[in-house]
Parts: C-alpha cells; structure tokens; sequence
C-alpha cells in the first residue's frame, strides 16, 4: 500500500496517476478498481483486494482516505500487515487530501506497513518552478529558466493548466531547450500573458503599442480585470524592489522571488515615490471602474497605461 499524502492536489493526483500506471506495467493482468473511502466499508474492501474471477490480483485505486472510517481502516491495517508476508496480494494506491481529517487512520497504515509518499504544496515559486522543470523532464525535454520563469509567473497558481502548458509546447515544438520565445509566441492569446505583455510595453515608456495591444487584447476576449491585475503586479514588484533599494525592507521582507525582484531593480530608474504612488491610485480607480456598471474599463485603462509609460507624470 501506498499513501499518497497531501500536497498540491494536482501534483498528488498526477503522482496517483504515475503508480497506477507502473502498477498496470508490471502486472498487465491485474484487475483495476476505483474505489472511495467516504462510502466504502470494510466488506467492499476486502473483496476488491482479494482474488476475483477475472484476476488473481487486483490494483485499487482509493479516493479520499481522509474520509476512513474506524472499521474501513482497521480492514486496511490488517491487509497492510498480511500483504507483507505474501508477494501475491494486491497494490492498493491511497490518496489523501492532507490535513488533520483521517490522521489516526493515518498514522495506523503507516504503523502496519503502509508506504507514506509526501507530495509538495506548491506554494513557494521555487518549487513551482522545480515543478516546470520536472514536467518538461518528463516529455524528455528541457526548458530555459526565463522561459520557465515567465509560465510561472503566469499560471503558477494553477498547476493543472501549467502541467497542460508545459506538455503542448513540448508537442508543438521541436526547440530543446524550449525558451522564452516560444513561450511568448504560445502564449500570445492567454489574457494573463497579454497583460504582462500590455505592461512590459508601458513599463519601457511605449504607451501606443501598449494600449494597441491592450485593446486588441480585449477584442480577443481579454478580461480588463485580467490586464488590471497584470500591470498592478509589474507595479508591486517596483514598489517592493524601490524600498528593498533604500532599505526601508529587507529582501527577505519584501517576500518577492529574487529575479522578479532583479528585474524590477532593472526597471526603477526614472521612477518616485510620488509618481509610483498616482499610478498605483490611477490603476485602482481603473479596478473600480471594471467593476462598476456604469464604469469604462477600458479608457481606464488608457489613462493606466499613459501614466505608467510617464513614470507617473
């Protein structure tokens, strides 16, 4: 038995998904079943890791060991200690979602026998970017950093739709490593992608291709909320960069990834406190008026991006 335990949950449903597929390898005969422990009793499981008709032996996948009940666990721990005497019985896959729901049945398995596989929370960039790293190794592939930077940048809170990025620009190009223009060029049509695109453009003093593409953004489909967000990002990463510089915080303070937070050092000549501060005001009005019935997002918008291409003047 294998406990697949906590994490991020995409990460520990693609790492339930990699056992099972090893399992059905090296026992290509064995019957698979899904199972899930909030309606499972202790008599449904036993007869799925016994011997049936079809198989001598079987692989179960089970769902939500959170949800065990004392009997359903106590099954569980007697299999775990008798499976460890006999080759023959069969691989039981177990997720759990983590937390402190199902600890005692928890801590039962792993005392019988059962096999604790921790999974990553994902939460820091640095494991988020491991995270990309490890899914272009998968496909046989490489990635350069600023292009793995950038996925992250983006979709890092969204694992699933990072994992499915990561795999289609390894189908749709042959480059290895894959780098940062592909990236961009795959990208071009994902909202957030475009706002970091509208933002980079009016962080360099290019108001007119920065409002170009902001509304051919938008004609796409483009949320205005979406490249709201992007550029009070790019705007917090200078704020946080400009007092880290004079040392009103710490790096360590200023809890920003240490090239975004390079980057934005890049970005800081020409800009004050003043000036960061109106633009920072201006793309909060901007927010309002997005979320306002009345409001116009879009010439809101304009106004953002022509004072921020100003440095706020």
């Amino acid at each position: 038995m294998t406990i697949v335990m906590g994490g991020d949950a995409y990460l520990n449903e693609q790492t339930t998904r990699d056992l099972r597929r090893r399992a059905c390898e090296t026992y290509p005969d064995a019957e698979v079943m899904e199972l899930d422990a909030t309606n499972l009793d202790r008599y449904a499981f036993e007869e799925a890791t016994g011997p049936s008709l079809l198989s001598d032996r079987s692989i179960v996948v089970l769902d939500n060991l959170q949800n065990a009940d004392d009997s359903l666990g106590e099954a569980m721990a007697r299999w775990c200690k008798d499976a460890a005497h006999d080759d023959d019985r069969a691989v039981v896959i177990a997720r759990h979602e983590g937390g402190v729901k199902g600890k005692r049945v928890l801590r039962q398995l792993v005392a019988a026998g059962a096999r604790q596989q921790k999974i990553a929370d994902l939460k820091r960039d640095e494991a988020k970017l491991n995270f990309v790293m490890q899914q272009f190794e998968r496909q046989r592939r490489a990635v350069s950093a600023d292009a793995a930077q950038e996925l992250v940048a983006v979709l890092g809170g969204k694992t699933g739709e990072l994992a499915a990025m990561c795999e289609q620009l390894c189908f749709d190009f042959d480059d290895n490593p894959v780098g940062l223009q592909r990236v961009e060029q795959y990208l071009t049509a994902n909202p957030q992608v475009t706002g970091f695109a509208v933002a980079d453009q009016a962080l360099r003093g290019r108001a007119d291709e920065a409002i170009v593409a902001m509304r051919s953004a938008i004609e796409q489909g483009s949320e205005p909320i979406a490249l709201i967000g992007a550029l009070a990002m790019k705007l917090r990463a200078i704020a946080k960069a400009s007092a880290v510089r004079t040392g009103a915080i710490s790096q360590a303070e200023a809890k920003i990834n240490p090239w975004v937070l390079k980057n934005a050092m890049h970005e800081l000549g020409g800009w004050t406190s003043e000036g960061l501060a109106r633009c920072i005001e201006m793309l909060a009005w901007a927010d309002e008026q997005s979320k306002t019935s009345g409001g116009d997002p879009v010439y809101a918008l304009e106004r953002s991006i022509e004072l921020i291409a100003g440095k706020g003047r």
